[in-house]
């Protein structure tokens, strides 16, 4: 009835209106007017709170078309992998700075602000300087916000920093995300190193490229620049003259801030005004019923005129002390005690004190204690589950009355899902409170979340043994251990960890490539031999992995492997792991696969710098014809091939093709950009929203089944299976209602779905829907089409695996004689075809139709790509096998010689000799062979 029903209800209202993780809605009426309500409110969160989104914007402005969200970023910019995770950061970063609704008399250091971005260039950065508190990070925040509303054409990037030693605080990944976004916004593809060294030293040429691409002006925003990591050494870029629609602003405390910086132009925060310290003050009690007396506030006005207690942090500590006490304590008492508080860190003791008194039992004040010190020693925070594991003994209950308290009080924050510390200060009051014994009680709890994380670590390894849910799982145990084990100087352990492949795996995929390398650094190995360990490693791993999921994980970590090596330069150690990753895909997948495309892209990317044309043009070439089939003729990832190519063509002075393929990619690019919108900030985010609202209702349009697909693909891939089957279903009905059931793209439906009952094992399903999309690209396409190859290939291959052999035989035949139609007959797509014929033809017993199919294939093979190529290798094994079978037992033997002098070849760039256990060229049938002398008697006894 509108009425609060109990006094603990009331609380915990007040509590939820403090929370900035909580919502709360306060509804009176009937039950379908509340779930309406609850919807609305719902929807605002998920758009406004979480995507952030502005709710004005998307319901009064046209954004344009939907968006095509199959790409994932690392396909939009080249190779360069983009951590969501510290994206996601700095926008809660820049949220958290901008909450406060008070302005503080902001207005006069925004007028200067402004000239800057109006005074004409040359002009070196703004220095916005301060008192620690002086509220630098609210001045830039809302002075941002302000740009966005007022100048839309204005780039804006900025980057807050955190506390000094965390991610945030890395030269490499603030320079790389700097870059990135550029790059977003110029929609310029190029590959991008990982090398720190190197990143740091091209920012300025990027910088000069991708400004003249932009149309406005450019504003780059760093907070508390002087927290980052060897900041002056890494920063050179900002004493360099800066491009003429750029401007750069930066903010640094007062006593930390390099000499050198000193000349430029500085904006100075002056401490608080009287007025500003009353209202600052007033805002706080208010919003909890609190009077203070004239008396109280003349005395408060005396208290904050020196230089540390009229800054900002001070006073809103101050602010809220006050009003957390004034309801149940007396304010005289608490002013007393404020008064007697002369900088932050001792007022943040004061509260520390307060809350302390507020708890139930000294087991309480423990687990105060306990879950400060640990989220202060770790590296980027902890969440409240790992609290929990950490301490059996803390109960949901009193875990969320303290962090209510700790989070009211300014003390922790939220980012990301991990509790930090709002401010350096109150972390500088916990060491002075707890850690008075020094360095071994810190030591103490970074040993308490080492021996933490290297359970979850364990945990976590066995879990991918059963299931392959590694990437998952493991990002926490990747952030925390190298570092702890940095921090408390354990060589031993951190070199142990660094070979951990998951945890390296995950580093550098999420692009911390420096913070990987000064690990490795740290330990006292150079790149070679961390190379050398590091396939060590994985050799052993793959002596484990059985069954599929296991060989796809390992394909993983040998690309992952192959990739952070070419990125060091060490091409010729590259080419193993990356060549070991293609086999393992085009056995354990498909050869046509898109991941079998990747793993050709990144070897032949490591070819094109070593110069070696030919190999990776081949590559290259194979790699399109995959993407196409795959993902149809216009697809980002397909332009991805394209630039790819004209990029090698324009290296051989092929000028006249390289520029047909870049006109074909542009084209490509320009119509995903029409569907993307802007990636710029929150725009990319409002365009997903729009999409999938518009999908959800349901319109029938062939862009909204396409788009259906292509998101049932993106599932897949995932290998979230039930979620792809019903968007690929929901495609091939709207197909079916729009275009009709001949249409080719309900064949591509088709397909799909069939591949997603494969991967399921429901063969029957698998086989009726391929033989439909067949059916439709036999009477649609001409002879030769690439789709019609892909479904006559899957099909062929599925009926093999059901033993149907006698239905696949016309079907490999025919996939031969498209891809010859299509490529001519000496392209190695054909020996591929070849190969895959001449297995079906032994696994039927026909070793002499077999036998001219291989020699042929072989003679392809050595024509394209050299007699020591690692597939001219494995033709070699299998028509070793074939020999043997026939009682030719000499050539048998000089065969798989041959065979095993590529195979010891190709190892002996990395420096070790890999066991091989699959194929890289089809559906061979030396597949669960290993290599040992007798490794070609796999069908039957001797």
């Amino acid at each position: 009835d509108g009425r609060v029903s109990s006094v603990s209800v009331q609380q915990l209202i007040e509590q939820i209106s403090c929370m900035n993780k909580a919502k709360m809605i306060d509804h009176v009426g009937g039950v379908e007017e509340g779930a309406y309500e609850v919807y609305n409110c719902v929807e605002k969160i998920i758009k406004q709170d979480i995507l952030g989104c502005e709710i004005t914007d998307l319901e009064g402005k046209d954004l344009g078309n939907k968006e095509d969200s199959t790409a994932p970023e690392e396909e939009v910019f080249g190779d360069v992998l983009w951590d969501a995770h510290d994206e996601q950061e700095q926008m809660e970063a820049f949220q958290q700075a901008s909450n406060s609704t008070c302005e503080l008399g902001f207005e006069k250091y925004f007028e200067r602000l402004n000239d800057l971005v109006a005074a004409p260039a040359p002009i070196p950065p703004l220095l916005v300087s301060g008192g620690p508190g002086a509220g630098k990070s609210l001045l830039l925040s809302k002075w941002i916000q302000l740009q966005q509303k007022h100048s839309p054409s204005t780039l804006i990037l900025y980057h807050f920093v955190g506390r000094p030693m965390s991610t945030s605080s890395e030269s490499a990944l603030i320079i790389k995300r700097l870059t990135l976004k550029l790059m977003q916004h110029s929609w310029l593809v190029s590959p991008l190193t990982f090398d720190p060294a190197k990143l740091l030293e091209e920012f300025p040429r990027w910088l000069e490229k991708l400004s003249a691409r932009h149309q406005g002006s450019i504003i780059i925003i760093i907070d508390s620049i002087d927290q980052i990591q060897q900041a002056e050494k890494h920063m050179k870029w900002l004493i360099d003259p800066l491009p003429v629609n750029v401007r750069v602003i930066v903010s640094v405390n007062v006593e930390t801030c390099p000499q050198a910086w000193r000349l430029w132009p500085t904006l100075h925060l002056d401490p608080l005004n009287s007025k500003d310290v009353k209202s600052l003050i007033s805002a706080e009690c208010n919003s909890a019923n609190v009077k203070l007396t004239k008396e109280q506030e003349k005395k408060l006005e005396r208290h904050c005129r020196s230089a540390t207690t009229c800054n900002a942090l001070y006073v809103t500590l101050l602010g809220k002390t006050i009003a957390c006490v004034g309801n149940t304590g007396n304010i005289d008492e608490i002013l007393q005690q404020c008064c007697q508080c002369q900088d932050t860190v001792s007022l943040y003791r004061l509260v520390l004190r307060l809350i302390q008194e507020s708890l139930q039992s000294d087991k309480e004040k423990g687990l105060l204690r306990e879950i400060l010190c640990v989220i202060g020693v770790s590296h980027n925070g902890m969440s409240e589950s790992e609290l929990m594991e950490l301490y059996p003994e803390l109960t949901s209950a009193v875990l969320a009355s303290l962090l209510h308290s700790l989070h009211k009080m300014c003390l922790l924050t939220y980012g990301c899902g991990l509790l930090k510390f709002q401010h350096l200060q109150a972390w500088e009051m916990v060491k002075l409170e707890y850690m008075e014994a020094g360095e071994n009680v810190i030591s103490a709890y970074r040993q308490k979340l080492v021996d933490y994380f290297t359970m979850q670590l364990r945990v976590v390894i066995f879990i991918c043994f059963s299931f392959n849910s590694q990437d998952r799982v493991t990002w926490r145990s990747a952030d925390e251990l190298p570092w702890l084990f940095q921090q408390q100087g354990d060589k031993q352990k951190l070199h142990k960890c660094l070979l951990n492949l998951f945890v390296s795996q995950n580093l550098y995929k999420r692009g911390h490539f420096a913070e990987l390398l000064s690990y490795w650094q740290l330990v006292g190995k150079d790149k070679s031999s961390m190379a050398a360990e590091y396939f060590d490693s994985l050799k052993e791993y793959e002596k484990s992995s059985e069954g599929e999921e296991s060989m796809i994980c390992l394909a993983d970590l040998y690309e992952t492997l192959g990739r952070f090596l070419k990125d060091l330069g060490l091409l010729s150690q590259a080419v193993a792991p990356l060549q070991r990753s293609l086999e393992i895909r085009e056995t354990a997948l498909d050869p046509d696969h898109p991941r079998v495309a990747q793993s050709l892209h990144q070897l032949a990317g490591v070819y094109v710098q070593w110069k070696k044309f030919g190999n990776a043009e081949q590559l290259y070439k194979q790699a399109l014809e995959i993407s196409e089939n795959a993902y149809g003729a216009e697809h980002p990832r397909v332009a991805r091939e394209l630039d790819a190519l004209a990029t090698l063509y324009q290296k051989q002075n092929k000028y006249e093709q390289a520029e047909q393929l870049r006109k074909k990619s542009f084209k490509i690019r320009q119509k995903a950009a029409r569907q993307k919108g802007s990636l710029c900030g929150f725009a990319l985010l409002r365009q997903r929203a729009l999409q999938l609202e518009e999908l959800t209702l349901g319109k029938d349009t062939p862009d909204n089944a396409r788009t259906l697909n292509e998101l049932g693909v993106l599932y897949y891939l995932q290998n979230n299976l039930e979620t792809a089957e019903l968007f690929l279903k929901r495609s091939l009905e709207m197909r079916e209602r729009v275009l009709g059931s001949d249409h080719p793209d309900c064949a591509q439906s088709l397909n799909n779905l069939a591949a997603l009952y494969n991967e399921k094992k429901h063969y029957d399903k698998a086989e009726e829907l391929y033989e439909k999309a067949l059916d439709i690209r036999r009477r649609a396409l001409a002879p030769d089409h690439p789709s019609l190859a892909y479904t006559v290939k899957h099909l062929a291959v599925l009926y093999k695996k059901m033993g149907k052999l006698d239905k696949a035989v016309p079907l490999y035949e025919l996939a031969v004689e498209i891809r010859q139609k299509s490529f001519g007959p000496k392209h190695p797509s054909v020996a591929t075809a070849l190969v895959n014929l001449a297995v079906l033809y032994c696994q039927m017993k026909k070793q002499i139709e077999a036998l001219p199919l291989y020699e042929r294939a072989l003679k392809i093979y050595e024509d394209s790509f050299g007699q020591m190529h690692p597939r001219v290798g494995e033709t070699l094994k299998n028509l070793a096998v074939l020999s043997y079978e026939r009682g030719d037992f000499e050539k048998a033997a000089e065969l798989y010689k041959r065979a095993m002098e590529i195979k010891e070849a190709e190892t002996l760039l990395i420096g070790g000799k890999a066991t091989s256990r699959h194929s890289s060229s089809g559906d061979t049938f030396s597949l669960k062979s290993a290599l040992s002398p007798n490794a070609f008697l796999e069908h039957g006894q001797r």
